[in-house]
């Protein structure tokens, strides 16, 4: 998968959320949310759409997701993990569990960890 810049994961949330949708709506929702013209949405629609991480349905550009968000998810957090901390979950977790966490956030990664496990 290629690598989704920020502009195109914030227009996936859009259609992830909503999907099927039209590329009228997802300029429409772009416009309220980011200030974006249509001509900007289309255009990141028509990249992502090159991407292979979205199709285009005929009648009324009604737009699907090819890939889900859990698996954008995964691969970036892959190479976020592969990128700052070569590789290493363990560096990774230690760093996420050094901040701030409310007791039931600490419980819930106990909980996953434990499943895991």
């Amino acid at each position: 998968m290629e690598k989704l810049f920020d502009a195109e994961l914030r227009l996936m949330d859009i259609i992830w959320e909503r999907e099927p949708i039209s590329a009228k709506e997802i300029s429409v929702i772009a416009a309220e949310q980011f200030v974006w013209n249509k001509n900007t949405t289309y255009t990141v629609i028509k990249r992502l759409i090159e991407k292979a991480v979205l199709r285009r349905d005929e009648p009324g550009f009604i737009c699907s997701s090819i890939i889900k968000r859990d698996a954008v998810r995964k691969a970036e957090t892959n190479t976020l993990i592969e990128k700052l901390f070569g590789g290493s979950k363990k560096a990774f977790f230690a760093t996420f569990a050094d901040a701030e966490l409310s007791s039931d956030e600490v419980e819930a990664l106990k909980a996953l960890i434990e499943k895991k496990g």
